[in-house]
């Protein structure tokens, strides 16, 4: 089973000042094809997570000004990690039981990538899919 070091070897995952605003986070989240932008303080210690979902119900649906509110005051603060040792099927695991699509990898307090569904190939998502009917039927 491939470790997620091996998913994200070479991997620079955007990552944004908490005070940048939500319409230039968006703005890069297009530009680099991703889901999600890491929040990080200035030494980039990890602060949290803001992804299109975000943008859309914490932003758009309440009425903020996209160009006005800050990546701080709408990310997730403090988001689930993992470490790159881990396997896919762990992550796979993680994302199913906490109902989220991206996952940073964080080794020492250090960002060393991010992890998204898109990440996993067919016999990772078949054999999660397997396990995951298992449990239900012996629930």
């Amino acid at each position: 089973m491939r470790q997620l070091s091996d998913i994200i070897c070479n991997q620079r995952p955007l990552m944004l000042a908490p005070s940048c605003s939500v319409r230039d986070a968006c703005r890069q989240m297009r530009d680099h094809r991703a889901g999600a932008v890491l929040v990080a303080d200035d030494d980039g210690r990890l602060l949290g997570i803001f992804t299109g979902r975000d943008a859309v119900a914490r932003v758009l649906a309440m009425g903020k000004s996209p160009t006005k509110t800050k990546l701080g005051n709408v990310m997730t603060p403090n988001p689930t990690t993992m470490s790159q040792k881990m396997t896919a099927i762990d992550a796979l695991r993680l994302m199913w039981d906490g109902g989220f699509r991206h996952i940073p990898l964080v080794e020492n307090s250090n960002v060393v990538g991010m992890i998204s569904r898109g990440d996993f190939k067919a016999i990772e998502e078949g054999r999660f899919e397997e396990e995951r009917e298992l449990w239900e039927h012996m629930r």
